[in-house]
């Protein structure tokens, strides 16, 4: 199969009407597209009133606030209208879409939308017809191709929207033409990041920062060592790797080859959101999962806060029952440091985990002191339940609305938003519920979190008041985008190993 496949014309096209079973206000009419669709785009006669936007990367910016565009079509008042547009592709996408307004592809300006299988395929769609305008395969795919060896990381555009990054479960790192999915070829692209893909995985997703594409690594479930969790910065013009920056064994300032000559292993850098860029500063933060911690090359379960290029730890937080986690599989790690914004000249974070608890940080101050990084445990501003009490795998939102700074966030067994607020400032909770999902994300002042049980709720972001509930097919750790009348949000766990899914897209009429 070739690297760039372009959409098949006249291809089949499948409706269905039905009215969807859902609760709340909204009520909506679907239409099922199998995998090509049709090569006509209804954009052109949709209501111009309703603007198109780019959603580029995970949670919308490199900050990861999880705020997408202020308009997007979609209203408390017209929930209602939305209709379901199921798109049928050859992989699973474990992860979350992102999309470009008005990109000329075969001759015509359209929005589109760019996905990455769980195997790495990188699929780019229409989303008024769930075409398919091109798919890139990755060469080796036939040698991991239904195995555990998958990929969960969000594709990347770049700034300047020439170009998707985009990742396989090989180790690499790919860079594609976004007009027809054809990958540059140089001296470094593609970039390899791991010596070891069969345990090094690629499960965040991809960043930038300035001239740099930002890619982290974890580890498979089981933690088979060895591995370590490392950041790499990529030169995005040549694919040159600039700096690597290990976790474990962070003394050494390349990539590990082979994994097994670090005396440690795991320390996995596996968040949803993978590396957080610090507004103004520009320094990356990220977290770790289970592995040793001895402040000095070993970093396991801890929040670092790294510089900008990537090439030097800066400081660090860490808890003071690290040992605890990791000797229990507590993962620090499985979320990220959600930045909020300055209060009252405090630079301040929140860190969740598989312990349960959202911790406050202070960046200025991480483990209490203004010192660098060292083996100083705690220093936390307060500690505070999440939603359900439960594990955080996901990346919270931050909103600043009206004077109040707003987090929302969601685990499995419930959704909740807290408000920071105080001359000593700490959160406390607005209003919660027993509604679960994945990373949430907020848009033209609505809240939408993605159950992966089935359903894709809306809420009243102030209040907590559900607007709809909308049935949607079950998943894992996708979340959705919110861009020109659509939500789009991808279906089916990566768990599964299958090489196909679907992407649910719920629009209104003509969009």
């Amino acid at each position: 199969m070739s690297r760039a496949i372009r959409a098949r014309v006249g291809g089949l096209l499948i409706t269905a009407i039905f009215v969807l079973a859902g609760c709340g206000s909204g009520q909506a009419v679907s239409s099922s597209t199998q995998e090509g669709g049709s090569g006509a785009s209804p954009s052109a006669s949709a209501d111009a009133r309703i603007p198109g936007a780019d959603w580029l990367r995970f949670d919308y910016d490199a900050q990861r606030t999880g705020v997408g565009p202020a308009l997007t079509g979609i209203t408390a008042r017209n929930l209602g209208a939305l209709r379901l547009r199921k798109v049928a592709i050859d992989g699973t996408v474990d992860s979350s879409p992102i999309e470009l307004h008005a990109i000329k592809i075969h001759g015509r300006s359209r929005d589109v939308i760019v996905v990455t299988t769980t195997y790495g395929r990188t699929i780019a769609l229409d989303p008024g017809t769930g075409a398919r305008l091109w798919e890139y395969v990755p060469p080796a795919i036939g040698s991991y191709q239904g195995t555990y060896q998958i990929t969960n990381t969000t594709p990347i555009a770049d700034p300047g929207r020439r170009f998707v990054y985009a990742a396989s479960p090989d180790g690499l790192i790919h860079k594609l033409a976004v007009a027809t999915g054809g990958e540059v070829r140089s001296a470094h692209w593609p970039a390899r990041i791991t010596f070891d893909a069969s345990r090094e995985k690629l499960a965040a997703a991809l960043n930038i920062s300035g001239g740099s594409l930002i890619v982290t690594t974890g580890g498979y479930v089981g933690d088979a060592p060895p591995y370590q969790g490392h950041v790499v910065m990529i030169d995005r013009a040549t694919g040159r790797i600039t700096a690597v920056w290990n976790s474990l064994c962070s003394n050494i300032h390349h990539l590990i080859d082979p994994p097994s000559s670090c005396h440690a292993s795991d320390s996995a850098i596996w968040a949803r959101a993978g590396a957080v860029v610090e507004p103004v500063s520009g320094r990356i933060l990220i977290a770790t999962g289970n592995a040793p911690f001895n402040g000095s090359t070993d970093w396991g379960d801890s929040v670092l806060e790294l510089s900008p290029d990537g090439k030097r730890l800066l400081h660090n937080w860490t808890p003071t029952y690290q040992a605890r986690l990791n000797a229990t599989d507590g993962d620090l790690g499985s979320s990220v440091p959600a930045v909020l914004p300055e209060v009252n000249g405090r630079r301040l974070a929140l860190q969740g985990g598989k312990d349960s608890t959202f911790h406050l940080l202070d960046l200025d101050r991480l483990n209490g002191t203004t010192g660098g990084a060292s083996s100083r445990l705690g220093g936390e501003l307060q500690d505070i339940p999440t939603p359900g009490s439960d594990q955080l795998l996901t990346a919270p939102v931050v909103w600043s609305h009206r004077g109040r700074i707003y987090v929302f966030a969601a685990d499995n067994s419930g959704t909740a938003a807290y408000i920071l607020s105080g001359t000593r400032p700490r959160l406390h909770v607005a209003w919660q519920n027993g509604s679960g999902g994945t990373s949430p994300v907020l848009a033209g002042g609505l809240l939408y979190v993605y159950n992966p049980s089935g359903s894709l709720n809306v809420f009243d972001p102030t209040s907590g008041r559900e607007l709809t509930s909308l049935s949607a097919g079950s998943g894992h750790w996708n979340s959705p985008i919110v861009a020109g009348g659509r939500v789009i949000v991808p279906v089916g766990d990566a768990n599964n190993h299958l090489t196909s899914g679907t992407i649910d897209i719920y629009h209104l009429p003509g969009r």
